[in-house]
């Protein structure tokens, strides 16, 4: 190995954050990517349907960029892959439930892409400079696996979300043999799972749930209804298990439930009789005891399954007074709301809810304290860096590698675009490449920043106000106006005078400009806006949204 080769690993989403999650990985003439997800918006931003990472340094490096690989099929790992595509044709590596699931939503965006399937076990070799081993791991969706990743200056291990589970459902423990072995060797540094790290202990097993599922069938004389992530591949199957032990009959709803229980059945990680499957349209002519609904809307989602149920707004089926209902998942934070408000109006049509804190209906796909530390006992990296999480996990994680023997210094907690650089001296943060968000509204991507997302929050905070006066330039008068209309500010008809006198100050404002010979457009509009903006505020401590609209004659 050359004293002077070097290895670049930088976090383009997934650090002081959930959701996003992407890394490069960088030695000489190769870059490899490590997941390209997405994140839901923050509450701030208004109207915006998802965000994705800033893929700046990519796009300028791209010639130089051998492959996506992925490390198993959620949302914030894979969602952001269809966009990244759009800028380079790149082959995609994943496990074959990973690139199911991501082949339909290639599909949603017409894109073919260049998909190579591996498996647990097998290795790949990606430019020059890196061999990628796949290790199977246990997580909430199946064929999820950790990177081994072999450069020139050691041995690179990437968690991907993980912990570990006993008893799998699918009977799949993870591969502790070969992390061990590669323990043995030595390992250079590990990127470790960090969302659960200020938890005490280990991660409860899948099949808790699935215990817990059978004590409600059991004593249930009604219908039932699961609401959980589409992508929890083994909360499903034990819905299906649970449900054909007594005799229930099961039906789907929402649009990724649905295709995620297709996909996975069509590549055999979900197994049901034939006959137990029905079409939504048939669930109601069937007993209350003898159906089971699989649903979305376990976040709240108010355009999802269970939302309208809730409503009474569902095509197809609603909410009926007896019906229990399963909140089958944790909110994920800032949806807290969302979740209590369905819950109220599940309970408003009658039925029963049970969520999390009332029965273990959920159990994280994400490692524990005591998971962690095996994982870092098991590999004995010589650095250790936290990932996936908010800066408490990040820490939480820090001082977790410190007491199982990590110096300090070999411990390090990044900021996403830093480049955390590995040779032969030891490991250094040596720069910074941009980084960030990019924000997707319906078709328009990265067209909204901040200034449209501050304009919104104005909108919604103190309306906006329309200003429309006609002039005759040559004369140097006003000819019609000033009219104001408003929306969201004021109920005009309450507030008469209030725009009258908005009217006169604008009126005077434009005439002064006017009779000093001041007649370009910008001008008369910055009058207009700052007389008008000062006005308001004294008279009603709101600061709407001002648009003149000068007109000339």
């Amino acid at each position: 190995m050359a004293n002077n080769t070097t290895v670049q690993v930088i976090p383009l989403g997934g650090i002081g954050e959930i959701g996003k999650n992407m890394f490069a990985v960088e030695c000489r003439n190769d870059i490899i990517v490590i997941d390209a997800g997405l994140k839901f918006p923050e509450d701030e931003m208004l109207g915006i349907d998802f965000v994705i990472p800033n893929i700046s340094y990519l796009i300028e490096n791209r010639q130089r960029v051998r492959g996506i690989v992925l490390t198993h099929g959620h949302e914030d790992h894979i969602g952001a892959v269809p966009f990244v595509l759009k800028e380079m044709d790149v082959p995609v590596y994943g496990t074959r439930l990973t690139l199911g699931i991501l082949q339909g939503k290639l599909e949603e965006h017409g894109l073919q892409a260049k998909t190579r399937e591996i498996s647990a076990g097998e290795q790949i070799s990606l430019g020059k400079n890196f061999k990628i081993r796949f290790i199977r791991m246990n997580h909430s969706i199946p064929d999820g696996v950790a990177l081994a990743i072999e450069t020139p200056v050691g041995v690179i291990i990437h968690s991907g979300d993980f912990k570990f589970d006993q008893t799998p459902v699918d009977g799949k423990v993870a591969d502790y043999h070969t992390l061990a072995e590669y323990g043995q060797k030595g390992v250079l540094a590990l990127f470790c799972d960090s969302t659960n790290a200020h938890r005490p202990g280990y991660t409860p097993s899948e099949r808790v749930v699935g215990r817990t599922f059978d004590a409600i069938f059991n004593k249930t004389r009604d219908r039932i209804i699961i609401a959980s992530f589409a992508s929890n591949i083994h909360r499903i199957q034990q819905a299906f298990d649970t449900a054909q032990e007594y005799g229930r009959k099961v039906t789907v709803i929402g649009r990724s439930m649905v295709n995620n229980v297709r996909i996975s059945s069509e590549l055999g990680y979900l197994n049901y009789p034939e006959n137990i499957y029905v079409e939504p349209e048939e669930i109601c002519r069937i007993p209350a005891h003898k159906s089971l609904i699989l649903s979305t809307g376990s976040q709240g989602e108010p355009l999802s399954g269970l939302t309208r149920m809730a409503k009474q707004s569902h095509n197809r089926v609603n909410i009926v007074p007896g019906d229990t209902v399963i909140l089958s998942s944790t909110p994920v934070p800032g949806n807290e709301k969302l979740v209590n408000r369905v819950i109220d109006g599940l309970s408003r049509a009658g039925a029963h809810v049970i969520a999390q804190g009332t029965a273990d209906v959920h159990v994280s796909g994400h490692a524990s304290q005591e998971e962690l530390k095996l994982l870092m006992n098991l590999v004995r990296p010589r650095y250790v860096v936290p990932f996936h999480g908010e800066y408490r996990h990040l820490t939480a994680c820090a001082n977790l590698a410190e007491e199982v023997g990590v110096p300090r210094d070999n411990v390090f907690t990044i900021t996403n675009g830093d480049i955390l650089e590995f040779n032969s001296a030891g490991a250094h943060i040596t720069g910074r490449v941009q980084a960030g968000v990019v924000l997707v509204d319906g078709l328009g991507i990265g067209d909204v920043g901040n200034v449209v997302l501050r304009d919104r929050q104005q909108l919604s905070l103190d309306g906006v106000l329309v200003v429309v006066v006609t002039i005759d330039k040559n004369t140097r008068t006003i000819k019609a106006g000033p009219d104001i209309i408003t929306r969201g500010f004021v109920y005009v008809r309450e507030s008469e005078d209030l725009i009258a006198q908005a009217e006169e100050q604008v009126r005077t404002s434009i005439q002064n400009c006017l009779q000093g010979e001041i007649t370009e457009w910008s001008a008369l509009k910055s009058a207009a806006r700052d007389v008008l903006g000062s006005f308001l505020y004294e008279r009603t401590k709101r600061r709407p949204m001002i648009l003149p609209i000068i007109m000339e004659v």
